[in-house]
């Protein structure tokens, strides 16, 4: 299936009963979380983030007599805006993957894919071990993407390029799962990288979209599984799927 066609069917499944409650209490407990963190350090964190830009812009700025001062501030805040809120579609996103993805991959698979064999590839502590490779894997690219921040041009798509990959990478391992085995998800993964990471990329900007943002978590969810179901039923040649 097309990735347009997985959007579709994200969007056509959103309010079946079991995908509304998935919807909404994730998002909530990550908007509370976040907006209680912006609440106690935001001031902190906006302050040292215009000194750490001052710094690394005063020998320009003394060479051309420049007062950057207030320039500092403002990309402080720009940057601030930009990281939090894919940090809170992500929370939501380790919540859903915790207690809601399952329901996710069972729904899809019974709607979509009722013959597809379940060879369990994938498990609990695979889910695990997926999870924090993608932080650590979100960690390492923003480390070696710092001296860009310097150049203003870019500061929207550092993020945008780093969370794409930080989606699919959350996204792909627990819909495939528990239908296909470890050689397949390799596989997949392998031969479909850039269709994912276009659906990643997706996911990271729609996240800033109002209200469309709030049901990304959900409908990013269910395109990566209806996506990589489909895929895996190609690969497996097997008959087609269900409308």
């Amino acid at each position: 299936m097309k990735l347009a066609g997985a959007l579709l069917y994200g969007f056509a499944n959103l309010l079946h009963p079991r995908m509304l409650w998935l919807m909404v209490w994730p998002m909530l407990v990550s908007l509370v979380f976040w907006s209680a963190v912006a609440a106690a350090f935001w001031d902190r964190l906006a302050a040292r983030l215009a000194a750490l830009f001052q710094r690394w812009l005063d020998p320009a700025a003394g060479f051309l007599h420049l007062d950057l001062g207030g320039a500092t501030t403002v990309a402080a805040f720009v940057v601030l805006v930009l990281l939090l809120v894919p940090l809170v579609y992500l929370t939501a996103l380790f919540i859903l993957g915790a207690f809601g993805m399952q329901k996710m991959v069972d729904h899809v698979a019974q709607r979509a894919f009722p013959a597809l064999e379940r060879r369990h590839g994938g498990g609990v502590a695979g889910s695990v071990w997926n999870s924090v490779a993608a932080l650590g894997g979100m960690a390492l690219l923003f480390l070696i993407s710092l001296p860009l921040w310097l150049l203003p041009p870019l500061w929207p798509l550092i993020p945008l390029a780093i969370f794409a990959w930080t989606n699919q990478k959350l996204l792909r391992y627990d819909a495939l799962a528990e239908h296909a085995d470890a050689a397949e998800m390799a596989r997949l993964f392998r031969e479909r990288r850039s269709p994912l990471l276009a659906l990643g990329l997706m996911f990271a900007l729609l996240a800033y979209v109002p209200f469309i943002g709030f049901i990304a978590p959900v409908l990013f969810g269910l395109a990566f599984i209806r996506y990589l179901l489909g895929g895996l039923a190609e690969l497996r040649g097997a008959a087609p799927a269900l409308d």
